[in-house]
């Protein structure tokens, strides 16, 4: 047994441990606060159900096999999303609406990519399900930046994008597979390419950059006012000091969004941290409902260091009366009693040991 193990995977030991349990509390605590009320779905489902509500392609990403109770087809989930639109729209379709929920849980993913090399990972998340509206959206980003702060996240940066953009504006002018290739220049920025294909989209590609400067580029084009309009009260309902961007034709992994995408960027954290914006939740009977929502990973946080906190901890030296130890932890002190006399505070990585005069130092 040489403990290893299979690529993609990783234990994760104190006091890293310890730190992603409280980033996860201190998120799922902001979003109890506005009255998102927690589900956990399970880890796996039955995987006919779960690919109809996976985004495109979503199933390329899961890891199935055969339940040996059922004979069926299972899946272990690489999306939590998927699953609290399903509970959304079966087990609590009868929910006044909107509703709001929040999840924390693992996913699990077949392959990996080079960017993110993790197979397993912890998602967090908020959805509100009924609505898509601006003051919706504004509250589901205001949630995701107050609950990254409360969590230790510094320099929290937001980069918005429009991810149906192009098809509103092409309506009906380009024919399918001419549209396919312009979305797929206009992601590349590739302006040769859009240049060839319709060159009145020229100007998407000059508008990605600093939110202001975005904005006033795009204010030039009738057809997106309304939109802008939307778009620029969710950015003013965000506090100071949270960097914005727009990239208003990136849909790299925002292929099931509607009029709205985001990604969450943060200092000192090389990759993006989470992603959310709004889509469509599809019933049983066909019936399409709003929704809005977030995910963040918690890997790229805790790998930066952040949320890591100091690790404080009380030795109590062999002998010390039980309530005295319960009287030290009421006053935040994490407690650790010595089992035998020969015990020491560098043994068990205390920062403190108790002495007659309180906590002293180690």
């Amino acid at each position: 047994m040489t403990g290893l193990l299979p690529e993609g995977f990783h234990d994760r030991l104190p006091p890293a441990a310890d730190a992603a349990a409280r980033v996860e509390a201190r998120v799922l605590g902001v979003a109890h606060g506005y009255g998102y009320e927690q589900v956990d779905p399970p880890l796996a489902e039955f995987a006919e159900a779960l690919a109809s509500r996976l985004k495109a392609g979503g199933m390329r990403d899961a890891v199935r096999f055969v339940d040996p109770a059922s004979q069926q087809t299972l899946a272990i989930r690489p999306d939590i999303t998927a699953q609290v639109g399903r509970i959304a729209a079966t087990r609590m379709a009868h929910h006044p609406r909107p509703v709001r929920l929040s999840y924390a849980g693992p996913v699990l993913k077949l392959r990996a990519s080079q960017l993110r090399p993790e197979r397993a990972m912890r998602q967090i998340g908020c959805e509100l399900i009924g609505l898509d509206s601006v003051a919706a959206a504004s509250e589901i980003v205001r949630v995701a930046v107050e609950a990254l702060g409360q969590a230790g996240v510094e320099g929290v940066a937001i980069d918005f994008t429009l991810p149906d953009l192009i098809d509103t504006l092409a309506g009906e002018s380009l024919p399918p597979a001419k549209l396919a290739d312009l979305r797929e220049r206009l992601d590349g920025k590739d302006a040769g390419g859009v240049a060839a294909i319709a060159p009145d989209y020229l100007p998407l590609i000059e508008a990605a950059g600093p939110f202001d400067a975005a904005m006033a580029r795009l204010r030039g084009i009738e057809a997106l006012q309304s939109r802008l309009d939307g778009l620029a009260q969710v950015a003013a309902s965000l506090p100071d000091g949270v960097a914005l961007t727009l990239d208003p034709t990136e849909r790299h992994g925002f292929e099931y969004q509607s009029w709205l995408g985001f990604s969450i960027f943060a200092r000192g954290v090389r990759e993006e941290i989470g992603r959310g914006g709004t889509y469509v939740i599809v019933h049983e009977d066909g019936r399409e409902e709003p929704a809005v929502g977030f995910s963040l990973y918690a890997d790229p946080i805790l790998d930066a260091g952040i949320g890591a906190g100091d690790r404080r901890r009380l030795f109590l030296p062999f002998g010390t009366d039980p309530a005295r130890g319960a009287d030290l932890r009421r006053e935040g002190w994490v407690t650790v009693a010595a089992l035998e006399a020969a015990d020491t505070p560098r043994a068990q990585l205390c920062s403190h040991v108790l002495g007659r005069a309180g906590p002293q130092p180690v």
